[in-house]
């Protein structure tokens, strides 16, 4: 699996969040209620969209447990945050270095795709996560459940 190491800008974005673990699993129920009513985020930048992780610290990886819960967001990067429809929150991604790497395949194959990154890659690396949110960039080639699906998966990342 390919790799590239990235600076991310700064990322404005608009779009809604839950509380969750992935043993109390409500991605379907949030992309639904963000889905609905994206058409009101008016100011959005291009079609992408944004499926992000924010964990409450970095030892979420280091100690985890299926139970653990953390913020998850469902969003579209905005021009500026300064007019929120009704039922958005705002999330600013900081500017940060990313370790970017391509899933190809559906939901269920995804699991793959982190093994990969977190048992062989991020070991083998010269770098270690860094406490910033996770995402995966659901661009054109992202097609929900469908085995021909691509999307990238930004893992923040510092030097060791």
């Amino acid at each position: 699996m390919e790799t590239r190491i990235e600076m991310l800008p700064e990322k404005q974005l608009i779009g809604k969040s839950i509380r969750m673990s992935l043993a109390n699993n409500k991605i379907g129920e949030l992309w639904r209620s963000f889905q609905i009513n994206k058409s009101a985020i008016s100011n959005a930048i291009g079609t992408d969209l944004y499926s992000i992780q924010v964990y409450d610290d970095a030892s979420y990886f280091e100690n985890f447990n299926p139970q653990t819960e953390f913020t998850k967001w469902a969003a579209t990067e905005v021009k500026d945050i300064e007019n929120i429809p009704n039922g958005f929150s705002s999330l600013v991604i900081p500017e940060g270095l990313y370790a970017v790497f391509l899933h190809k395949g559906t939901v269920g194959e995804f699991q793959k795709t982190f093994q990969h990154i977190f048992t062989q890659w991020l070991p083998n690396s010269d770098y270690e996560i860094d406490n910033r949110p996770h995402f995966e960039l659901l661009g054109e080639k992202y097609k929900n459940n469908d085995p021909n699906s691509e999307e990238e998966v930004w893992i923040p990342v510092k030097k060791k």
